[in-house]
C-alpha cells in the first residue's frame, strides 16, 4: 500500500490500535482514535502520564494498525517515526486534531481548552515510513 493510500484510509477510518516499544523490547498496544493532519502526519492525542508517551519518548518508533467501525472488513497499518508534542505547543494541533472529527461541530472550545489542560493532553505525530498490507494472503 501506498503511503497516500494509507492516509486517505485513515482519514476515513479513525479507530485503530498504536503498537509501541516496551524498554524490555516487548511490543505494548493501546486502542487510539487518530486523524492525518495538513503535513500528512498520523496524530494522535494522548496524556503526558500514558505509558505509549513514555515509551515513545524512550524509542519513538511507533505503528497504527487502522480499522471502520466494523472491525471485520477493510484495514490497513503505517509505521514511522513519533514526535511527542507537550503543552502549550500542543494546545493548537490539539484544536486541528479535533476539528477533524464530524462530531466537533458546535463544539464548546473554551470547555475543551480547559480539558486538554487538566489532563495534560499531548499530542503524538507520527510520520509514515511504511504502509500496509501491500498484499492479502
Amino acid at each position: 500500500m501506498e503511503l497516500d493510500q494509507a492516509r486517505a484510509f485513515v482519514r476515513d477510518n479513525r479507530w485503530g490500535i498504536l503498537a509501541t516499544r516496551h524498554p524490555t523490547g516487548g511490543i505494548r498496544q493501546s486502542p487510539i482514535v487518530a486523524a492525518v493532519d495538513d503535513a500528512g502526519l498520523v496524530v494522535i492525542s494522548s496524556r503526558e502520564t500514558a505509558y505509549k508517551v513514555r515509551y515513545l519518548r524512550a524509542d519513538p518508533w511507533a505503528q497504527v494498525c487502522m480499522f471502520g467501525e466494523r472491525f471485520y472488513g477493510p484495514w490497513a497499518w503505517i509505521e514511522g517515526t513519533a514526535e511527542i508534542v507537550s503543552l502549550p505547543e500542543a494546545m493548537e494541533p490539539l484544536v486541528d486534531y479535533r476539528r477533524r472529527f464530524a462530531d466537533a461541530v458546535g463544539m464548546n472550545w473554551d470547555d475543551y481548552h480547559e480539558r486538554m489542560q487538566r489532563e495534560q493532553r499531548v499530542l503524538i505525530r507520527i510520520t509514515p515510513e511504511r504502509a500496509g498490507p501491500g498484499r492479502q494472503g
